[in-house]
């Protein structure tokens, strides 16, 4: 089943697991008993072990991204230059991407996170957000929509406050925030991932979390040609609980690097396709509980009910290719691109109807219960007259494409190394939202039964319309509720097409050399610019039906079958409405106040500055590396938008509801010094210290200028409107990190760490004193009574640079191979990690747009108070098995609501649980061909969101498993 969008036409058995601090201690000191093991087998060993994972340079990178370069893996075959009588071990799979991430790690001087893939076009786990979400301190919230990792949070807080970068370059995006959504890079076409929790003065486009920085390969960092060709079966919706068909997929995958010209030329290409539709998902919508009115009392109710089944759809092509020129060791020229388009789709098929709440349209009356069981105030069955049901059919598409190109030339003269750096980027989305009703229309009602009620188990009522909604005489496509409005404006549903084009242009110069001045060994310097234009518009509108006698028009569905409504247990009709534009309906296009707000234009041009020093010396009898440097940022910003005045806004047409466009702007420095020094104690054991001012930017939305006002219908008489903010400065934060690590060579380490941020500031949604006089008219009419009376002069409701707080947490992880603990445990091995944040940030509700809740302040988004993490493998003899579990608590996420607005939402604590086996054939004509299974999602984990009590969800989604079976051939 196809359903994208296009430009031209009973509990599930949960397994969980529990990590303390008490028990990660203890995997602490099981580490360094491993330690004493290891440093045994090594005196008792003679042979000297290389791997593919790491390089042979003498000295230390300097930097995470130096330390990525040393760690590119290279491929299995090559030639490796070694001594004589010293025995070469080849290390690959598992290990080798554990290995290489390891030395990225250890040789950075900053405190960073890594993932390295474990072969070509194979990072860990099936995506990138996936991957990375295993490491310390890093989590991840599951798409509403698939079930699979999409937003990273670092440290406690939002996905927006982390820096995304391609190959160290800032990129375009095609959502509100800054940063790309992770689902733009297939992860085949990653190399390394780096995650920097401390900024160095050289890392352009930081982010006040973390710096997430996607790595693709680079062809001279390898041996030999390298040829790897993959395809994999997909089965989605595995054993859902609510027996829904299963979705399926399939994935193909080309890598190909290769060296010329003396290994003066390099080239690398990367291609990757998949095509996914999902198993089908139920959906439930609860609108909590409320109270009605029953034999001259008031009992408890249900409130009303939505249930949905949905099924996904995505495709996706990706591709990338890196271009080096290197004649000598003096000159270096790399051209990268990547490429990403793809459509996703979802078609929602579902049934709506209150029962204490009315729906709120203008054709439902209020209801009226009879026939009720009574008991301690709760109606645990009854019977609704004057009520409406809505049969849903919505289909829901985008199209994204994400072109970046960037250049960089390395020129050593004389003691100096200076760079050049040319990046552009463009992003665009463009989406589509068909919503249709069907039903009974205009004023005709119907009754409900609803039976299993406690006054608490919303998810387990049943519910029995008086109508057969499978029946396509009363499952009409008509305007059911009137919810524009009624018979003067019919609404039988609704089409919106979103467009989000965002194009980022940069360019950057720097130097360094090597120097000696006390404890700096190195000195550089450098300037980007940036330059950001990023809009939105679209067009919406009311759906009418086509050639209808007058607002109560219906018509039959169109190929409609017979389907399950969610977990409702009774049928409703089902059709696809693409392309039922110009056949079943006519476009009445809509304009008001609220789709104003949603067209903007943000520009922006960022000049950075850069100067850095690199440390090496000794205090207090310690060795120490690092670097200390400071950033000046100068940032000039625009934002424009469209100004209503609400009492001109009569009808939903351009006509009737007239705008302004207006902008705005503002410009302002950023002074960021930053400190890294790591600490040798010998041993292998480091102490890292990271001291830091950082930034985050606001979201691009919040920058906008437009605005709609009128006269407040609530207290006092007042001209009040709300609007974005092209004023508005970053988030801003100093920043404390301390870090103890023991490392096992390569193969392992332990470490735990510290961390403290300071909020200086942190952007709300606050009411402002605001004169809309040169917004105004002779018609605007103005308060008449009151101390307001006449004037123009009112609030303004917009994001503001509040007050922040604190925000401060630790960290513990282990990552060793138990064959450091015994030989007859060789092969297996663990990656485990537990955070816990605490924040002192406590947010009133009204600061922010859309919240769902009732609650007069909320904790920090996007933190979780616990985060644990654990990976068990085992490698041998080219079998490579693997079992994971991700666990983090209950936090305050963000999704998109039915206008495509982000919502702030509660979302239940959960653990998902992920396996994946595989076999490399060792010898023969057949070797270097990989089978391999994976599955996600292995215990049926759901998606809830709740309100206030997280023991009765708002809204549940249930997924099943995904199975992946594939094949991997590399020559």
């Amino acid at each position: 089943m196809n359903i994208f969008a296009t430009k031209r036409a009973g509990e599930p058995a949960r397994l969980a697991f529990q990590l303390s601090p008490v028990a990660a201690g203890c995997a602490v000191f099981l580490s360094v008993f491993a330690g004493s093991a290891y440093a045994q087998s090594t005196a008792q060993d003679n042979t000297t072990t290389t791997t593919s994972a790491t390089s042979s340079v003498a000295t230390q990178p300097n930097s995470a991204e130096q330390a990525a370069a040393a760690a590119e893996p290279t491929p299995a075959g090559a030639t490796a230059t070694v001594q004589p009588g010293v025995a070469t071990v080849q290390v690959t799979g598992i290990r080798r991407g554990i290995e290489a991430a390891i030395s990225i790690k250890k040789n950075s001087t900053s405190i960073v996170e890594a993932v390295s893939a474990e072969d070509i076009g194979k990072l860990p786990d099936q995506s990138v957000a996936e991957s990375i979400s295993r490491l310390p301190g890093v989590t991840a919230q599951r798409s509403r929509s698939t079930g699979r990792a999409a937003d990273i949070s670092v440290r406690g807080l939002a996905p927006s406050f982390n820096g995304t970068l391609l190959n160290g370059r800032e990129m375009a995006s095609t959502g509100n925030a800054r940063s790309p959504e992770f689902d733009l890079f297939p992860a085949e076409l990653m190399g390394s991932i780096v995650i920097y929790k401390t900024p160095d003065a050289s890392v352009v486009g930081q982010g006040l979390a973390s710096t997430i920085d996607l790595r693709t390969v680079q062809p001279l960092d390898f041996g030999k040609r390298t040829v790897a060709v993959s395809y994999k079966k997909t089965r989605l919706g595995v054993k859902h609980p609510d027996g829904l068909p299963e979705g399926d997929g399939k994935r193909a995958t080309l890598s190909y690097i290769d060296q010329f010209a003396n290994r003066t030329i390099g080239v690398a290409v990367g291609f990757t396709r998949y095509e996914e539709t999902g198993g089908g998902q139920t959906t439930f919508n609860s609108w909590g509980t409320a109270e009605m009115d029953f034999n001259g009392g008031k009992v408890k109710t249900p409130g009303g009910f939505g249930y949905d089944t949905v099924v996904d759809s995505q495709e996706r092509d990706g591709a990338f290719a890196s271009l080096q020129f290197r004649p000598n060791k003096n000159f270096k020229s790399t051209v990268d691109l990547f490429y990403s388009a793809g459509e996703t789709g979802q078609k929602k098929t579902g049934f709506e109807g209150g029962v204490a709440y009315n729906g709120g349209g203008a054709y439902e009356l209020p209801h009226v219960l009879s026939a009720a069981t009574v008991s301690n105030g709760v109606a645990t069955s009854g019977t609704l007259s004057n009520w409406k049901g809505v049969v849903r059919n919505h289909s829901e598409g985008s199209e994204d494409d994400l072109k970046t190109i960037g250049w960089n030339t390395e020129l050593k003269v004389a003691d100096w190394t200076t760079s050049a750096d040319l990046t552009w980027s463009k992003a665009t989305k463009l989406a589509s939202r068909y919503e249709t009703t069907a039903g009974l229309a205009g004023r005709a009602q119907d009754t409900l039964r609803y039976t299993n009620f406690n006054g608490a188990n919303v998810t387990e009522v049943k519910y029995t319309p008086g109508s057969n909604y499978a029946d396509a005489s009363v499952a009409r496509l008509t305007d059911v509720m009137g919810w524009s409005g009624g018979e003067a404006s019919p609404q039988a549903g609704y089409l919106a097409q979103p467009y989000v084009e965002d194009t980022v242009k940069a360019v950057r110069l720097t130097a360094k050399r090597d120097i000696e001045w006390g404890p700096l060994v190195a000195a550089g310097f450098g300037f980007n610019h940036t330059s950001r234009d990023k809009a939105r518009t679209g067009d919406e509108g009311r759906l009418v039906i086509k050639g209808g006698a007058g607002p109560y028009a219906a018509a039959t569905m169109p190929g409609a079958v017979v389907a399950a409504a969610g977990s409702s247990g009774f049928n409703v009709l089902s059709w696809d409405p693409r392309g039922s534009l110009g056949s079943v309906y006519e476009l009445a296009q809509k304009v008001d106040a609220d789709i104003y707000n949603k067209y903007w234009d943000v520009s922006e041009r960022i000049n950075t500055a850069y100067l850095m020093g690199d440390l090496d010396g000794e205090l207090f009898g310690l060795n120490y590396r690092g670097n200390v440097g400071v950033q000046a940022i100068h940032t000039n910003q625009r934002g424009g938008g469209y100004v209503v005045d609400r009492s001109r806004c009569t009808g939903n047409t351009a006509a009737t509801c007239p705008a302004q466009r207006t902008s705005d702007g503002e410009s302002y420095w950023d002074v960021l010094p930053s400190l890294n020094m790591s600490f040798d104690l010998n041993n292998e054991q480091m102490v890292r210290l990271g001291l830091a001012k950082v930034v985050s930017r606001a979201n691009l939305d919040d920058l906008r200028a437009g605005s709609g006002f009128g006269i407040s219908s609530t207290g006092v008489p007042i001209l009040t409107g709300s609007s974005g903010n092209p004023k508005l400065e970053p988030f801003r934060a100093k920043a404390f990190d301390l870090s103890y690590e023991k490392y096992f060579g390569n193969k392992g380490y332990v470490s735990a760490a510290v961390f403290y941020k300071k909020l200086d500031t942190y952007i709300l949604r606050v009411p402002r004193v605001f004169d809309y006089a040169p917004f105004v008219t002779p018609t605007t009419p103005l308060p008449l009574t009151g101390p307001y009376a006449g004037s123009t002069v009112g609030l303004l409701n917009q994001p503001v640079n509040g007050d922040g707080g604190s925000l401060k947490g630790f960290e513990l992880a282990v990552n060793i191979p138990f064959s450091m603990l015994t030989q007859y445990l060789d092969g297996f091995g663990v990656m485990v990690n537990h955070s816990d944040t605490k924040s002192s940030v406590n947010l009133p509700e009204s600061g922010f747009a859309n919240v769902n809740g009732d609650m007069t302040s909320i904790p920090l988004p996007g933190l979780s108070r616990k985060v644990s993490n654990l990976r068990l493998y085992y490698e041998k003899n080219g079998f490579q098995i693997a079992a994971a579990a991700r666990k983090r608590s209950s936090f305050l996420g963000q999704v998109s609501d039915f206008q495509d607005n982000a919502q702030l939402t509660f979302i239940s604590g959960e653990t998902t649980v992920d396996l994946q086996a595989s076999y490399e054939i060792q010898s023969g004509w057949l070797k270097g061909v990989s089978l391999y299974a994976q599955a996600q999602n292995w215990t049926n984990e759901p998606f809830l969101e709740f309100t206030t009590d997280e023991r009765n969800p708002s809204n549940r989604r249930d997924y099943g498993r995904t199975y992946h079976f594939g094949a991997t051939y590399k020559f």
